[in-house]
């Protein structure tokens, strides 16, 4: 029994192509605008380095989202897959506000927020979730947090720095992030 799900993000095989991207909102027909997966262009120090990072929700230890979200929306599976059901949203943008990582996507047209499931309902029948799946160059993985960090351990005080990314403490997030090469 998988005790909690996670991504392993490789940045340095990432090319920015946004296949991944692409597969993601083409699984869960989600409206213009709204991304659940995105990736960013970073820049370090130096100006002949830089990349992209392929982020989505990381299905956190301690959601934010679920702990802010007046009309409990969110809850979390036993695999630890952070879920919304969104026909109760209401659209305040609470959990857009709570999340470190910005993963709950506000949808104007409609006014309310999503983000991903993991392709919980792929998960559920065997199958991997699209963005890792469609992923040319490998860089996303999933699987076992426990597992994934076997593979590698993250640096996060390096990471946080170099990326720009939030304290990981705020919300113990489920991803292992392979750095590019320095």
């Amino acid at each position: 029994m998988v005790k909690q799900y996670g991504f392993l993000i490789d940045i340095k095989r990432c090319y920015g192509c946004k296949t991944c991207s692409m597969a993601c909102k083409s699984e869960n027909d989600t409206p213009p605008g709204v991304l659940w997966r995105r990736v960013r262009e970073y820049n370090t120090d130096n100006p002949n380095t830089g990349g992209f990072i392929a982020m989505s929700c990381n299905h956190c230890d301690d959601p934010q989202c679920m702990k802010v979200c007046p009309a409990n929306t969110y809850t979390k599976r036993a695999d630890g897959i952070v879920v919304q059901d969104h026909d109760k949203c209401i659209g305040c943008r609470m959990c857009i506000m709570a999340c470190p990582y910005n993963a709950p996507v506000f949808d104007p047209a409609e006014g309310k927020t999503s983000k991903c499931n993991m392709c919980a309902e792929r998960l559920d029948d065997g199958l991997l979730p699209r963005c890792v799946e469609s992923c040319p160059a490998g860089v996303l993985l999933f699987g076992d947090i426990e597992e994934l960090r076997k593979i590698h351990t993250t640096d996060w005080t390096a990471l946080e720095a170099r990326y720009h990314l939030p304290d990981h403490n705020i919300s113990g997030p489920n991803v292992v992030i392979i750095p590019a090469d320095k």
